[in-house]
């Protein structure tokens, strides 16, 4: 029996290949689980539901779906099938690692296994360490030993698997969602993947950070959803700067992963414990605020798009992830653990470890963190990376009609905002010396 989860696909599948040898009939299970369904959000929910009706039909309406506690799901569905094995790759997620080690002991008691083949990763987390065996804690020397460690060829589906029908429930249909989100399906995932390769990936170290460019890769939903393999992305890649910068930035979601592996707990905590006292704000100005930051009210346009972006499309350009997280942590002085659950909400390719991380990254709490000093100017940012405003004028009409010298700071016009537009929500100059006064209380003990 195969147990799917994070790899709905059928090519380059080693649990699929593992499950079908010697086996008369594969029983395919997905279990939707509501510990991971909950926090969810309707994007991600939708996104799944899609991939899970296309990867149904790859298998002719053989794939089984059932819903509850898969320490009780799974052992009922091997016994439905008479299976001795349940196959499936390993899972190395907080909650994933105890949630398998539960089904393996409830499949145990009946006098069944359950067999751990592959992994979502090109190196399996806690794979790759430092010489004396400690986990590396900076990215750099994470990515020479990953470089190394990955290696592999991708498999061609396996063919003429004897798919076994047992009885299904029918899969929910898709939550209410107003973003518009990419096709669920492995070609889907597959042509994205041809396309980067063909037209998007010259210029990609030099381009990735536009927003308002389509220059990145797009496959992150698809990696977490499993409908495309890392190791799928990486063969074949090739050399020069373009292809080295993509190949690390596929490690940067390894390295997250590692991370939580190692220490699972920095999953929801503060990486550094001296960080852990940083004080932030509550009440109802602090709610305000927030309110204002999610639905891209803020006054600083580059912020709003974003914010923005990610309400339309379940995504949002990693540039202006870290934009729109600085002015939350540092402008604003909430929390950097609120902000990465309001991304994992909305995020179609939501991802505990990377989003964490890389809140954590951002708000200098986490692993090889950037300097809390480092406080991204709103404005400086906007006109850095987006000089003409082409990224604002998608995602904020209000200011379609202003030119590239107006655009950054509406504010400033003598007429002020046009069409509505809030005025700054705070002052950057005066909430960047707060962050660093609020920094310097935790430093100076």
């Amino acid at each position: 029996m195969l147990w799917f989860r994070r790899d709905l696909r059928l090519a380059d599948n080693p649990a699929l290949t593992a499950a079908a040898v010697d086996a008369s009939g594969v029983v395919a299970l997905f279990v939707l689980d509501g510990a991971l369904g909950r926090p969810s959000g309707p994007n991600r929910l939708a996104f799944l539901y899609r991939a899970l009706r296309d990867l149904d039909d790859r298998l002719d309406g053989r794939l089984v779906v059932r819903t509850g506690d898969p320490a009780t799901v799974v052992p009922q569905v091997a016994g439905e099938a008479g299976a001795a094995t349940v196959v499936c790759a390993g899972d190395f997620g907080p909650y994933g690692r105890e949630r398998d080690d539960a089904v393996e002991a409830a499949l145990g008691r009946d006098g069944r296994s359950l067999r751990r083949v592959g992994s979502p990763y090109a190196v399996a987390p806690g794979t790759v360490r430092r010489a004396d065996g400690s986990p590396f804690r900076v990215f750099t020397p994470f990515y020479r030993a990953w470089a190394k460690a990955h290696r592999g060829t991708p498999d061609a589906a396996a063919a003429d698997v004897p798919w076994a029908a047992v009885a299904s429930e029918a899969i929910p249909a898709d939550p209410a969602t107003e973003a518009a989100l990419p096709p669920a399906t492995e070609a889907a995932a597959q042509a994205r993947l041809a396309a980067f390769r063909q037209a998007g990936i010259d210029g990609y170290a030099d381009r990735r950070d536009v927003p308002a460019a389509d220059a990145t890769s797009r496959l992150s939903v698809y990696l977490k959803f499993g409908l495309l393999h890392p190791r799928q992305a990486l063969h074949g890649l090739g050399r020069g700067v373009d292809a080295e910068r993509f190949r690390r930035e596929l490690a940067w979601r390894e390295f997250y992963a590692d991370v939580i592996w190692h220490d699972p707990a920095s999953a929801r905590t503060s990486l550094q414990p001296r960080m852990r006292a940083m004080r932030s704000d509550d009440g109802s100005e602090a709610e305000r605020r927030f309110h204002a930051w999610a639905t891209g009210r803020t006054g600083y346009p580059i912020v709003d798009a974003g914010m923005r972006q990610l309400l339309a499309e379940g995504w949002m350009h990693n540039r202006v992830r870290m934009i729109t997280a600085s002015f939350l942590v540092k402008d604003l002085h909430l929390t950097w653990q609120r902000g990465a659950r309001h991304f994992l909400h909305h995020l179609v390719d939501g991802d505990l470890a990377s989003n964490n991380h890389g809140w954590q990254w951002v708000a200098g709490t986490g692993t090889d963190p950037a300097p809390f000093f480092r406080v991204f100017n709103p404005v400086t940012q906007g006109r850095t990376w987006d000089p003409d405003g082409d990224y604002i004028r998608r995602h904020v009409p209000e200011l379609a009609g202003l030119g590239a010298g107006e655009i950054h700071e509406p504010w400033t016009r003598s007429t002020g905002p046009p069409n509505g537009y809030p005025p700054p929500l705070v002052d950057h100059k005066a909430e960047r010396e707060e962050a660093l006064r609020r920094y310097a209380e935790i430093t100076d003990r």
